[in-house]
């Protein structure tokens, strides 16, 4: 496992990061989650990533239990807020001085951790002066309950505003936590040079498109039983983008590409992400511990230059590119 600075913080991390999005608390038990972070750890993974919307909090939970007993030292755990958790009460969503204070004391009993390494605003909460929301994390960061800032899913124009906030305030923003794949490319036209320019590293989601970029999906097939495709609270409504037998044509003309590598297809848009050279980490999540030692194997590979261009060439106008397609991940209202 290679290890790469957050932003210009000293602050390191694994390329890879081990997340729970879709699958502790909800898609996969206990036990299976358990063996996943263990399969994470033995890959040399010390990253791990969650929120508190996550299953309703019961992703934090679980993590928590999966890491007990590892040296807190060695490992770095990064969870977001924003999302609505608990009953849903006017006050339990957004970034709210109450709601990110509260939210952080929940996250740190759940998580089992005195301190929150990466704590991320999970989207721009457009309901509350950005002033109020910057104050707040920085005073968590004072009271040493987290020790670096991000955010997720925010445009050039919001980063740019948060970060002179936090630059004024004496703490830094290190981190944007956007979808990135191969096939998701909306961040490199405005949200990666920001970035650059204002010293934040990108911590990706989603680098094998929910699944797509692993082959497994055949055009002119049904989808495999028991895939996320076919599975209702495993984002079945998110990977339906990616599901027409044009784009599903172009992702098996990719097998070549990885075969030539010596790289299986998900090891080929891990490895994708990880060369931008803006990109700190590229979060995988997995059901099974086979899939996390797969994904992990990316780490450390250089595609060359000939087969980057391939990729672009098979993939051709199936890829997203339009940077206002950020925009539209930040709702306008908050989810209640």
């Amino acid at each position: 496992m290679d290890y790469r600075h957050l932003g210009r913080s000293g602050f390191k991390i694994s390329e890879i990061t081990y997340g729970n999005w879709l699958t502790h608390g909800s898609q996969v038990e206990d036990d299976a989650a358990q063996a996943c972070v263990r399969a994470a750890l033995d890959a040399g993974i010390t990253t791990f990533d969650t929120a508190d919307v996550y299953a309703n909090t019961a992703a934090e939970t679980v993590l928590g239990k999966a890491l007990a007993g590892e040296r807190r030292e060695s490992l770095e755990i990064l969870t977001k807020v924003f999302g609505p958790t608990g009953p849903k009460g006017p006050n339990d969503t957004g970034l709210s001085r109450k709601h990110i204070t509260e939210s952080c004391e929940g996250s740190l009993r759940r998580l089992q951790t005195d301190h929150i390494d990466l704590y991320q605003a999970h989207r721009y909460d457009y309901a509350t002066p950005l002033e109020e929301t910057m104050q707040a994390f920085a005073d968590l960061v004072r009271q040493g309950k987290v020790l670096h800032l991000g955010v997720s899913e925010w445009t050039a124009d919001q980063i740019r505003a948060g970060h002179a906030l936090a630059e004024e305030l004496g703490v830094h923003l290190v981190s944007n936590q956007p979808q990135y794949s191969a096939l998701w490319r909306v961040i490199e036209g405005e949200v990666v040079p920001t970035s650059r320019e204002l010293g934040l590293s990108q911590v990706v989601w989603s680098p094998i498109a929910q699944g797509v970029l692993t082959g497994k999906y055949v055009p002119g097939q049904q989808p495999p039983e028991g895939s996320r495709a076919t599975d209702e609270k495993g984002g079945k409504g998110m990977i339906a983008r990616w599901m027409s037998d044009d784009v599903l044509a172009r992702v098996q003309d990719l097998k070549p590409v990885a075969s030539d590598l010596g790289l299986s297809m998900a090891q080929l848009a891990v490895a994708w992400v990880l060369q931008n050279d803006n990109v700190a980490t590229a979060i995988i999540g997995a059901s099974k511990p086979e899939q996390v030692a797969d994904n992990a194997a990316a780490a450390g590979v250089r595609i060359p230059a000939d087969a980057m261009a391939r990729i672009d060439e098979v993939l051709g106008d199936a890829v997203v590119s339009d940077p206002a397609r950020t925009l539209e991940s930040s709702p306008k209202e908050r989810e209640v």
